[in-house]
């Protein structure tokens, strides 16, 4: 049966709805993601689902070798790594922009309450349900300090970060409960204007979903 897709562009209609499989865990690590797979799952051109697999490529959510067809990322030790160290870089800098100002960003609470919600379809099955709030908590840090070059810095991480979380949640590796915990904490210290508090926090949170995801590549 023939997926629905609704679009401007059938292209990026295309692209932007395997972009949402690949987030919600539905397209696992090395899952293959060919021209002819995609025509016949969402009745398009092959034209089309070529278009979309470059499209996906170009952003680093596909990977394609020489000759062989495209296919979900299988995220190495040292990638997942780097992702993580490259977020605590950037995150920590808003983190202390913020507390200087003991600023919380209204944007971060309400993520956080998305979060908690979410645990309640994560305890009924829908275990990726936190990922996309967990994104904009995080996000809305760096969205609050107003600099659009900061910003794109992140942006050009999000996608990556996306399929960390992605792999995170979707193996059960961290409970809603504590991430949501973890973000009012870092809140509070912004409250407080404690930024080496909130820093440290952010790290220890960072941290746990990092090795959690390295363990479970490494098993």
């Amino acid at each position: 049966m023939a997926r629905t897709i609704t679009a401007v562009s059938v292209v990026d209609a295309l692209a932007d709805d395997v972009r949402r499989r690949l987030f919600s865990g539905e397209l696992p690590s090395g899952t293959p993601v060919t021209e002819s797979l995609l025509a016949e799952d969402y009745n398009v051109a092959r034209s089309t689902s070529k278009a979309a697999i470059e499209k996906l490529t170009t952003e680093g959510l596909l990977e394609r070798g020489a000759h062989k067809s495209a296919r979900v990322p299988v995220l190495s030790i040292e990638d997942v790594r780097d992702i993580y160290r490259t977020r605590l870089r950037l995150e920590s800098s808003a983190l202390r922009e913020l507390a200087a100002e003991h600023r919380v960003p209204a944007a971060a609470t309400a993520a956080n309450e998305r979060v908690r919600q979410a645990g309640a379809t994560i305890a009924a099955g829908g275990s990726i349900a936190a990922v996309e709030p967990d994104m904009q908590f995080h996000a809305s840090l760096i969205e609050a300090i107003g600099s659009p070059r900061v910003e794109h810095m992140y942006r050009s991480l999000v996608d990556e970060v996306r399929l960390c979380m992605a792999q995170v949640q979707g193996r059960s590796l961290l409970s809603v409960e504590r991430i949501a915990a973890e973000h009012q904490e870092i809140l509070e210290h912004l409250d407080a204007g404690n930024a080496e508090a909130a820093v440290a926090c952010l790290d220890g949170h960072l941290e746990r979903a990092r090795e959690r995801l390295v363990e479970a590549i490494r098993a």
